[in-house]
């Protein structure tokens, strides 16, 4: 950590108010293991983040004079003594989280809720909130700052109006609405990208899935999953005036609401080719598991501009311990991503990462051949929603990794032409000029 900057580390009563510690200096945890946060690996918290606590899960932190490690069961004395939380944040899309928060997991009476779990402290000097996390996107648009629901409700109200036949449009009102999905959102607003959700089903099983759990599974789900598969025509229907009128218009199949898009790939290419009839404007986007990999060439040949592929790690035992497939094997998958690059496709990775598992030296040399061999373009540096202690235990992992934003340093060095970002491109913006060199990002601005 800094020299000049003093984080202290965060609890929270039982009420939920936060504290900073003033005895007690901010840790991280890479995997399950407690440990001092770097300068590199903090800045100040983003607009648009969010703070929460970790119910019944005691924080954990640096004592500032021994500089041992330092498990907090109950507030000060000094303070009325009680029950006291862990600390997280929530960081705003287009920064990758670098560490999680210190707590002792194992005393939580429950699982926790899908969310990406961030270590957050107190900087004494600056009197402001830091976060272990580093900027991966420069695209502000999904800056919260840009949802205003009381602009977006009477715009939703008039396009189902507009279209009441249209199952889709009713689907995507929903997610706008109830569930505040951006994309979602900017369909209504006539802008940027807009989600294209189109499957009920899915052949994995992810243990962070949050569109279907099962009984007994990790947490309830956080929104229903479409339960139709919308023809042609309704697709059409949605994607053709965006990509005809919207600004930097980008529409995507594959969706939080849905099962995987490559399920119903005959009914995706048919909606797709009729789309390029009648529009050559904007970018059309397959976000995927990859797991059938000739669906991908027909994808292709229908007129798709690129695909983000989800993976959680590029080493099978972990995929399959997270995606849990269903009638495909991981191999599969690489094919697809070389299939997709070799058809010219804009090639990118959702890659949901997790420290501790991401950061391991065996995985990054991993994921620095698949990317020097498939040519990939760019890596989604997304922050993976699970519950740290659930997550660990089911990859089976053990000690931890180099530290985030180590392993981002490290791709960058050694493929140089590799991108970094958090959202899907234009096609005008795929090989930005001057990429090589766009690391790292400033934390804050342009």
């Amino acid at each position: 950590m800094s020299k000049t900057k003093t984080i202290l580390a965060l609890i929270a009563d039982e009420r939920g108010e936060v504290f900073e510690h003033p005895d007690l200096l901010l840790a991280g945890m890479n995997g399950l293991q407690v440990c001092r946060p770097q300068a590199d690996e903090l800045m100040p918290l983003p607009q648009g983040s969010r703070l929460f606590t970790i119910p019944n899960t005691p924080p954990i932190g640096y004592d500032r004079k021994s500089g041992k490690e330092r498990t907090i069961t109950e507030l000060p004395r000094s303070w009325g003594g009680g029950a006291v939380q862990a600390v997280s944040a929530f960081v705003t899309p287009g920064f990758t989280r670098t560490l999680l928060p210190a707590a002792d997991y194992a005393a939580k009476k429950v699982d926790l809720t899908l969310w990406s779990y961030t270590a957050v402290g107190w900087c004494v000097e600056e009197e402001r909130f830091y976060v272990a996390a580093v900027r991966v996107d420069r695209n502000q648009q999904w800056q919260p700052e840009h949802y205003d629901d009381r602009l977006l409700e009477p715009l939703v109200r008039k396009r189902v109006a507009q279209q009441p036949q249209n199952r889709l449009i009713e689907q995507l009102s929903r997610c706008a609405l109830d569930y505040h999905c951006f994309a979602a959102k900017n369909l209504f607003f006539g802008r940027w990208e807009a989600p294209l959700p189109c499957s009920p089903t899915c052949n994995a099983a992810c243990v962070g899935c949050i569109s279907e759990q099962g009984e007994n599974e990790c947490c309830p789900s956080s929104q229903e999953r479409l339960d139709f598969v919308p023809t042609p025509a309704e697709l059409c229907e949605v994607a053709v005036p965006h990509l005809q009128n919207a600004e930097n218009a980008i529409v995507s199949f594959g969706q939080g609401c849905e099962g995987d898009p490559i399920l119903q790939a005959d009914t995706i290419c048919q909606a797709v080719r009729q789309m390029r009839e009648q529009t050559k404007r904007g970018t059309i986007n397959f976000n995927s598991n990859a797991s059938i990999p000739a669906a991908i060439d027909q994808l292709a040949a229908a007129g798709i501009d690129s695909i983000r592929v989800s993976l959680n790690s590029v080493q099978e035992a972990f995929y399959t311990a997270y995606y849990r497939p269903r009638g495909y094997q991981f191999s599969a998958v690489l094919d697809s991503i070389q299939r997709a690059k070799d058809q010219g496709l804009f090639t990118m990775l959702n890659y949901l990462v997790f420290p501790g598992i991401s950061d391991r030296q065996d995985e990054i040399d991993e994921l620095l051949r698949l990317v020097e061999r498939a040519k990939i373009d760019l890596i989604q540096m997304r922050n993976l929603a699970i519950d740290p202690l659930l997550y660990w235990q089911k990859m089976g992992a053990r000690g931890r990794g180099i530290g985030i934003k180590a392993m981002l340093d490290q791709m960058k060095k050694e493929i140089p032409r590799i991108q970094y970002g958090y959202f899907n491109r234009t096609r005008e913006n795929f090989y930005p000029t001057g990429y090589e060199a766009d690391w790292p990002l400033p934390a804050q601005g342009d």
